[in-house]
């Protein structure tokens, strides 16, 4: 945060474990900076969003804090943001999972994992470069703040891929069908474990 704090900046999110450390690390002292798909969760929702801010501010720094799972969605979008020279930044924390359904798996369904780890991911920073955006890359946490401020004085769209713990968790969270006042704040919390007869539908 204390990269971008002094700079006319906006945050879009995808929807994920990212989206939620985001919203816990990112601080912001103006209204309407914060762009989230909060109550539908819907994936796919910030890199659009991103877009749309840099057109309205120009000269504003736009980042799209994303997961490789949601930002697939719609990544054929760089192909827009090249053509019209918006410099949005789209920051990716990797974790190779679906993260928020690979915890409702892990925490809630016995670990009993499907369809939420992402074996076969493009290469984002070839990505990039093939539709003419600038592609980095950060798999040691010491060198994240030179990458970070290298995306900032890129004046043209960037990706950043950072790979990120496959096994980190995000808390709070609630659980499936659970009400707020049962959302777990921490690993050591318990939810109720889904029963035999509903692991059938799982």
């Amino acid at each position: 945060y204390h990269h971008i704090k002094d700079k006319d900046h906006y945050i879009t999110t995808e929807v994920g474990q990212h989206q939620m450390w985001a919203a816990q690390f990112l601080k912001f002292e103006q209204p309407n900076r914060w762009m989230t798909s909060g109550g539908l969760g819907t994936m796919g929702y910030g890199f659009p969003a991103a877009m749309g801010v840099q057109i309205a501010h120009p000269d504003a720094l736009v980042i799209d804090v994303a997961g490789e799972a949601s930002i697939l969605m719609n990544i054929q979008e760089l192909s827009t943001v090249a053509q019209y020279n918006l410099p949005v930044k789209i920051f990716i924390l990797n974790n190779h999972y679906m993260g928020m359904v690979r915890q409702w798996q892990e925490l809630l369904h016995g670990g009993r994992y499907s369809e939420s780890y992402s074996e076969s991911l493009p290469d984002f920073v070839k990505l990039a470069d093939a539709f003419g955006a600038v592609g980095l890359r950060c798999h040691e946490p010491d060198k994240l703040d030179g990458v970070i401020q290298e995306m900032i004085k890129i004046k043209r769209p960037v990706v950043v891929d950072v790979l990120v713990d496959e096994a980190e968790n995000c808390f709070p969270m609630i659980p499936s069908g659970a009400a707020h006042n049962e959302m777990l704040l921490g690993p050591d919390d318990k939810a109720g474990k889904v029963s035999e007869e509903g692991m059938v539908l799982v």
